[in-house]
């Protein structure tokens, strides 16, 4: 089975990141109705993405995903697909870690991926739609000096891989992409601490054409070493 993006609607959270926004040119390259989701209206729309619809979300919220669903149905009557490419990360010691920097990290990259999920599975069902998380290469290989990051997005990939069987029935394609390290400029954001010296990074370009292989091929995730 393949999927064909070619009219599908397709809503990006994290649109604006320096993963989501080259994800959100290459859907709208193969022909998506985009729906660009994010914190800041105005770094969407600078995007320029002819006939995107926009909506100010955060993924923290417990109500993100009624807020996804109602702007796709009013922009575009349906909603066929959703790409979270939300997202944050910290350094440093566990030991040194502000017990709120550990609580931002899983509110972030583990709860909201799991309360948006919930919201849109009624809507995506309807469309035998998909959902695509992005993780990291943390989850497959934990690192010292970013516990607390590589914890959060070993949860979302365990999350992931049960929501796969568990929304089968349901016709709803579950993704799990741990790309490996990628210049997207979140080391240089991260919450607390100071990045490691990390070689040079994969491009956002290439792991975005490979997160749009992997959705149109409906593969159920993409590890590390596939990118």
């Amino acid at each position: 089975m393949t999927t064909n993006l070619d009219g599908a609607v397709v809503a990006v959270v994290g649109a604006s990141g320096g993963l989501g926004a080259p994800i959100a040119r290459l859907l709208a390259e193969r022909g998506a109705r985009l729906v660009l989701a994010g914190r800041r209206t105005d770094r969407l729309a600078a995007l320029a993405i002819d006939g995107a619809s926009t909506v100010a979300l955060d993924v923290r919220n417990v109500d993100a995903g009624d807020s996804l669903v109602a702007a796709a149905h009013d922009a575009f009557g349906r909603l066929d697909g959703v790409v979270n490419a939300a997202g944050v990360v910290a350094f440093g010691p566990l030991t040194d870690t502000d017990d709120v920097v550990l609580e931002e990290l899983f509110l972030t990259n583990v709860l909201g991926p799991l309360w948006l999920i919930k919201r849109v599975v009624p809507a995506l069902a309807v469309t035998r739609g998909f959902f695509l998380n992005i993780s990291a290469v943390v989850a497959e290989a934990p690192m010292p000096g970013m516990v607390a990051y590589s914890a959060s997005k070993a949860a979302l990939t365990g999350a992931d891989r049960a929501l796969v069987r568990e929304l089968r029935r349901r016709h709803v394609r579950v993704c799990d992409a741990r790309p490996p390290h990628t210049e997207t400029g979140l080391a240089e954001r991260p919450l607390a601490g100071v990045s490691p010296s990390l070689p040079v990074g994969m491009s956002p370009e290439r792991v975005a054409a490979r997160i749009l292989a992997a959705i149109e091929a409906e593969e159920t995730e993409v590890a590390a070493d596939q990118f």
